[in-house]
């Protein structure tokens, strides 16, 4: 009950309703051994389960399949024999191991931006939005800050924080025109959006740095799904899209899903505001920070992303991505990203039909509210380069053995 009725509740957040009708289909993925999965890997994109199943997995984000690269594992135990240690156990404010900012600088000039590394792309969003939003991070008042409907829960989740620093407003997924309406009748705002969303779609980048060259908009954009395959350094969708990183822009991106290594990176413009970022960016500073090992496997991935090797396994993976158009309908078909989303309807039906291909050899996420609003429920799988032509055709047969729904 809200004690006080002048603060209004569910405004950014409403756990009653997302238990309340999601937790069903959650108990049914469980029953049906989709969920709680322990896996070892092993050979040709291939893993094995804790009853013995062996699968190949369609939901991991490893798009260039470097997770499992032997050069990086290495990278990680020989940090760990240099520096005799995983973790100093302080803030990163007052010690921390020279593999850091080793690492750090690695990817600076990897991606041609400053960088700041952490864990998470969630503690890095709730750490630096509140500061975008109170204008700290733009030397003005606090800026009316414009989130996504379909940015990113690590993102979204900094919403009440950021509502306690100025105005935060929610539009409708890549509705431009709301945004520049806002900047119009304010001269301070803040747009917060995925580069990729995790569901397939992209942020219209050009048409968002013209409204920053028009308006002086602020950027905030969670490229995490982008990193490494885009870019000549793999330096990711949105980056790429830019010739440099302006001021008013900050793109965080995580380390774990195609680049192989783990933690999250910050790029950011505004070099001068590196230290404020440090001190006052909450868990950036006083929460865990990267190990020995994540930074060693930062540096040997950094090396493959020099490589030649990076455009083979970018141009593998978009051999891959047209087989599988070729064969399945998506709501994502012909697009150059890895995600593809088969839309069904009933989140019944999608659990369904996830625990059947499950049984014939590929894991795939049934998606459901609150990922997917309710009754849009489907299929999401995730292409990597180091899936075999072979699998992809015969998971096309699996499905199309199934007769599933058409996208609208």
């Amino acid at each position: 009950m809200n004690s006080n009725p002048l603060i209004p509740l569910h405004r950014f957040r409403h756990n009653q309703n997302a238990i309340k009708y999601s937790d069903t289909e959650w108990q049914a993925a469980q029953d049906c051994g989709l969920l709680d999965l322990r896996i070892k890997h092993l050979d040709n994109a291939q893993i094995e389960d804790q009853n013995g199943h062996k699968f190949i997995n369609l939901v991991s984000c490893s798009y260039l399949g470097l997770d499992v690269d032997k050069r990086i594992l290495q990278g990680a135990k020989d940090a760990i024999d240099e520096y005799q240690t995983l973790i100093m156990g302080s803030s990163r404010l007052r010690i921390s191991a020279a593999i850091l900012d080793e690492a750090e600088n690695e990817l600076a000039d990897l991606f041609q931006a400053p960088i700041l590394t952490n864990i998470s792309c969630g503690i890095h969003s709730c750490g630096i939005l509140p500061l975008v939003t109170s204008g700290h991070i733009t030397d003005t008042p606090p800026l009316v800050t414009v989130f996504d409907k379909h940015a990113h829960f690590s993102i979204n989740i900094a919403k009440p924080i950021c509502a306690d620093e100025g105005e935060v407003l929610t539009c409708s997924h890549n509705d431009l025109n709301f945004l520049e309406d806002v900047c119009k009748k304010n001269p301070h705002v803040a747009y917060v959006c995925d580069g990729i969303y995790s569901l397939g779609d992209k942020a219209p980048i050009d048409s968002l740095l013209e409204l920053q060259n028009k308006y002086g908009l602020f950027l905030y954009i969670d490229d995490s799904h982008g990193l490494s395959v885009y870019g000549k350094n793999g330096e990711g969708f949105a980056r790429s899209a830019m010739k440099e990183i302006d001021e008013r822009t900050i793109i965080v991106t995580s380390l774990w899903k195609g680049f192989g290594a783990r933690g999250s990176a910050l790029m950011f413009g505004a070099k001068n505001k590196k230290e404020l970022i440090k001190r006052y960016g909450g868990g950036i500073a006083w929460s865990q920070y990267l190990t020995t090992a994540d930074c060693g496997a930062i540096l040997a991935a950094a090396k493959i992303h020099r490589s030649p090797e990076l455009n083979k396994l970018q141009q593998k993976l978009q051999t891959n991505i047209k087989l599988f158009d070729s064969l399945l309908p998506s709501l994502q078909r012909g697009s150059d990203f890895p995600i593809r989303v088969m839309r069904i309807g009933a989140a019944e039906t999608a659990i369904t039909a996830a625990e059947k291909i499950f049984q014939q050899g590929f894991y795939t996420t049934a998606a459901f509210f609150p990922v997917i609003e309710k009754g849009r429920a489907g299929l999401r799988l995730m292409l990597r380069s180091d899936i075999l032509e072979k699998d992809i055709i015969r998971l096309s047969k699996i499905i199309n053995a199934l007769k599933l729904a058409q996208p609208e």
